[in-house]
């Protein structure tokens, strides 16, 4: 378990960094955001207790706070990311449950288990950062076509970014 502490660390880094860097830079219309930091939390091992998992969701969601100057806005949505992943894998866990070693990735569990558990994670994420954001439910339809359009965009970000670093299933 000592050994994959720098390539997490690493991946870590690497996130806020893309984040922060490139992926905030990308805005078509005020409706398209992708957010792949979340992909950090999203593929943490399953093993993973509950309080190093919100620990490490509010430590990036700061991150990222501190760089956009967005006040605790993507350290709340991380929060709650963290706090619901295990209810949502606990849902769509296989009839045999998960392989001990094994990670929340394509290479694992399949594309299609994959999409299906990131797609409801990212939509929670999404939809709870953007009312967080307005701060309000006036605009409500608003809102959700903006959850739904930097959604889909940060899915489509996240499964190319997923194809370009696909590996064997290797346990950790």
């Amino acid at each position: 378990m000592i050994s994959v502490i720098p390539r997490y660390l690493f991946n870590f880094v690497f996130f806020v960094l893309l984040q922060v860097l490139i992926l905030n830079k990308i805005e078509f219309s005020g409706y398209l955001n992708p957010y792949l930091y979340v992909l950090f939390i999203l593929t943490l091992p399953f093993d993973t207790p509950g309080w190093l998992l919100l620990l490490l969701a509010a430590a990036l969601g700061l991150s990222v706070d501190m760089f956009l100057n967005t006040m605790g806005m993507h350290m709340a949505a991380s929060i709650l990311l963290a706090f619901i992943r295990p209810f949502v894998l606990a849902r769509i866990a296989p009839r045999d449950n998960y392989e001990t070693g094994t990670l929340p990735l394509p290479s694992y569990y399949g594309f299609p288990w994959f999409l299906k558990y990131a797609a409801i994670l990212i939509f929670i994420h999404h939809f709870f950062y953007f009312i967080i954001e307005s701060f309000s439910m006036i605009n409500f339809m608003g809102i959700l076509l903006k959850t739904i359009a930097s959604g889909v965009f940060t899915m489509v970000v996240m499964v190319v970014t997923l194809l370009f670093t696909y590996q064997k299933k290797r346990r950790i």
